[in-house]
């Protein structure tokens, strides 16, 4: 199950994880309130205005309606009220919704971490899940923070950082030592990068997460490590342990075909091609799949029964 970056946040704090503060809005005028009650607790001045959708590339992306990318900077609390508007109610277009887009119903109004200070700001990336060829969690980590990691896998594999934990013992201090020295850090941001990849291993096993991701970690100008921004992807067979987690579900977010064949219990998702399959089994439904596309179909769906 996926939900919003804000949700996300929201979760990564109880479990100690430091984060980048904001307050979710669904109007203009809500957006400007969050916006003066972030400024009285944090003392920001500049805000970053982000859309809320289940997808990535949201600051790359393109509000059709508008022209305004999914994530904009509020240089001032009088910009906020008209970049929130550009954003909320558009259809938002990223390499991940396809050229349909999504609608944006939320916005995330967070303060600005990029300030001045003793050392330049600087992104990582990290992220954790389960691999299936070892059967342990891995973390994943790479100095190139902010960037499409499937880009930085491509073109400086050496630049990615992995960690396989032993699901019996945990992540150990020496990993999280490792990792933050495999990413070049020194003194307190150090000490910072430790607690914070404990935390958040601590956070994904506690939910039964499937996969945490967080792009990017950012160590500010004075040597603190928090996460910009979060994606957390919860195991959907563990939801039952979790009924709070199972309640952040947006289901605006999901396709409405998919949302009415989960209420009977079956594995259905759309796809753009114009022939049905109704096929029972799971590895038969991925062969009749394949069968109509060596015919020279398209298959419309997959659905197991």
């Amino acid at each position: 199950m996926n939900i919003h970056e804000y949700q996300a946040k929201d979760i990564l704090k109880k479990y100690g994880v430091a984060v980048q503060r904001g307050i979710v809005a669904d109007t203009p005028d809500r957006a400007l309130d969050a916006a003066k009650e972030l400024q009285a607790e944090t003392g920001t001045k500049w805000f970053v205005v982000k859309s809320q959708i289940h997808a990535g590339g949201r600051g790359k992306g393109t509000v059709k309606e508008t022209g305004s990318k999914g994530v904009v900077l509020a240089k001032g609390i009088h910009e906020v009220t008209d970049k929130a508007k550009a954003i909320l109610g558009g259809t938002l277009v990223t390499i991940q919704t396809g050229p349909a887009g999504k609608r944006v119903n939320k916005v995330l109004i967070a303060e600005d971490v990029y300030y001045p200070g003793e050392s330049e700001p600087k992104e990582y990336y990290m992220s954790i899940l389960l691999d299936r060829s070892t059967s342990k969690p891995v973390i994943m980590a790479s100095s190139e923070g902010g960037m499409n990691i499937e880009e930085v896998a491509a073109t400086h594999p050496e630049k990615i950082v992995k960690e396989w934990i032993e699901p019996s013992i945990g992540l150990q201090p020496y990993q999280a030592r490792k990792i933050a020295f495999a990413l070049g850090l020194e003194g307190n941001a150090f000490k910072e990068m430790v607690k914070f990849t404990t935390a958040l291993y601590n956070a994904y096993v506690s939910i039964d997460a499937s996969m945490f991701e967080i792009n990017p970690v950012l160590k500010t100008s004075d040597n603190k490590v928090i996460a910009v921004d979060g994606k957390v992807n919860l195991d959907d067979n563990a939801l039952y342990r979790h009924k709070d987690l199972a309640e952040l579900r947006d289901i605006s977010e999901e396709d409405p075909l998919e949302v009415e064949a989960g209420k009977s219990g079956l594995n259905y998702v759309k796809l753009d091609g114009n022939v049905g399959c109704m096929v029972n089994g799971a590895g038969l439904a991925m062969a009749t799949m394949d069968i109509i596309k060596l015919s020279g179909g398209e298959p419309a769906n997959f659905l197991d029964v």
